[in-house]
């Protein structure tokens, strides 16, 4: 593993392999979007809020999301770099938004990863209970216990941490097979479930104004967002791949496939399961779902789907936030420890490791919330938010660079400019509204995923401590980022020369 210090000659720094096709891209992607997971668990949670209107708000929530890909695929052809959304806003807004934006989707990813690891050992629980394995000596196992999955999901999560370290194009095709088993049980198991569930179909379901309240709307919307982050996971590999155009190709594809999922994820659901069936199991809802349309072992299929897409998004997340925080070490606004590339697989194999080990803490951490179900609520409403802002402050960059374009040809302008800055506003506005939902809601902090001012502290916490390592990568490592906002060039990957500051 390369240990080449602040201050080397670029070439002494290797690059990252450029090995990836457009499927290896949407591999990752699809991985790091994780369908299985986010209709398996997102589902229920989203349904808590909305109730009975799963489609209305996933194609509601498809539509800024899409204005967004569209923003991070004009951005990528003209700068492809594994920063993207740090780079891309640092040049265009501001670089303090910019290292904003790097580093919520960094904290953003490894909260992701903490909460993925309990539901990844919640699954594995869950398999064993059907097996017939309910005790381990005096333990009695309970799929439910955040202490127990969290440990289970601890040894996944360093399993497939040591074999992202060995490159993305190995476990790209780990994550190829994983997923054609997971759609296969997926389509399956809903198409079914549309055919012979017993609840009849309603045009309601589509019906955004039949949903109780605008803050549910709103937070429904966050949620949704939530199910569909990930995509841009295709974008961090942009420096891997042969050509940047497939990078954006298998972001667009993987967006779209997903919102097929989701809509026959959500009337499946709703054809097979009540309101309170569907609100009320968390993260053994995909499992109750597969249990009420076949008997065993057939009904444990879904279940090991789950299983799959927990274990392939689990890896799916420390690829991309390992590329992020690489692109950010290269401009000297994280330690150098991140851009360290390993001579021997071609990757940043420090920072690999490093996120892996953030996320056990993390994950160690959330032990102070004793049930699975209230982790899961509480992190993803605060990743809703945070990630919505990146996203919006992506589309707003990719609205002032090419704002030209309003000019030059209005249609074009339209789709580069307008749809972006439309997008960017309404998350902006969402997230906005529902922050203030969760401080009205509540009179005091309690660590419960039911108070509103845990879960407002949450993102806030986040957002907050960007500020203050922003502030010292400016005057302490006097990173040149934060005079220009212009990331080190994909194509030399080299750590910039110390001459033009101190470590």
């Amino acid at each position: 593993m390369s240990d080449t210090p602040f201050g080397a000659d670029p070439p002494a720094q290797p690059e990252l392999r450029k090995s990836l096709g457009v499927l290896d891209g949407i591999a990752v992607a699809a991985s790091s979007t994780a369908a299985t997971t986010s209709i398996g668990i997102g589902l229920g949670v989203t349904a808590g809020v909305v109730g009975l209107h799963l489609p209305a708000i996933m194609l509601l929530a498809f539509l800024p999301v899409l204005g967004i890909a569209g923003a991070y695929s004009r951005l990528n052809r003209v700068e492809p770099n594994a920063g993207n959304g740090y780079v891309w806003v640092g040049r265009s807004l501001s670089p303090w938004l910019g290292f904003m934006v790097g580093w919520v989707n960094c904290v953003a990813s490894v909260a992701f990863l903490a909460y993925t690891t309990a539901v990844t050992g919640s699954a594995l629980l869950q398999l064993a209970g059907e097996a017939g394995v309910h005790r381990i000596g005096s333990l009695a196992l309970d799929a439910g216990s955040t202490a127990q999955t969290t440990a289970v999901g601890i040894v996944v999560l360093i399993a497939v941490t040591l074999t992202a370290v060995t490159g993305v194009r190995t476990a790209a095709r780990l994550q190829t097979g994983l997923l054609v088993f997971e759609y296969v049980v997926l389509l399956g198991f809903c198409g079914y479930g549309i055919a012979v569930g017993p609840h009849p179909f309603r045009l309601s379901w589509f019906d955004p104004f039949a949903i109780p309240s605008a803050s549910a709307l709103a937070q429904g919307m966050l949620l949704s967002v939530f199910c569909y982050w990930g995509f841009e996971a295709a974008f961090t590999v942009n420096e891997e791949v042969r050509d940047p155009r497939d990078a954006s190709r298998a972001g667009t594809i993987t967006l779209v496939t997903m919102l097929g999922l989701f809509l026959l994820g959500s009337i499946a659901f709703q054809r097979v399961l009540s309101e309170p069936e569907l609100a009320g199991h968390g993260a053994e809802g995909l499992a109750y779902f597969g249990d009420r349309l076949a008997q065993q072992p057939l009904a444990a299929l879904p279940l090991v789907a789950l299983m799959f897409s927990a274990v392939a998004s689990l890896q799916a997340g420390v690829i991309p936030t390992a590329r992020g925080m690489f692109a950010m070490s290269r401009d000297r606004t994280l330690g150098p420890v991140w851009s360290r590339v390993s001579r021997r697989y071609g990757t940043p194999a420090a920072g690999t490791l490093l996120i892996g080990a953030l996320s056990v803490a993390v994950a160690l951490l959330a032990l102070v919330i004793p049930r699975l179900a209230d982790m899961i609520d509480a992190t993803v409403n605060a990743v809703g938010i945070v990630v919505a802002l990146s996203y919006a402050l992506t589309a707003l960059a990719a609205a002032v660079r090419f704002r030209s374009t309003l000019r030059q040809d209005w249609r074009l302008g339209v789709r580069a400019v307008v749809l972006p800055a439309l997008s960017a506003l309404a998350l902006l506005g969402l997230g906005g509204y529902l922050g203030w939902s969760f401080y009205r809601s509540a009179d005091r902090l309690e660590l419960r995923a039911d108070n509103g001012w845990f879960l407002l502290l949450m993102p806030v916490a986040m957002i907050a401590s960007g500020f203050v390592v922003a502030a010292w990568a400016k005057w302490a490592r006097r990173s040149p980022y934060f005079r220009t906002g212009a990331g080190t060039d994909a194509e030399a990957p080299g750590l910039l020369p110390s001459s033009s500051t101190s470590n």
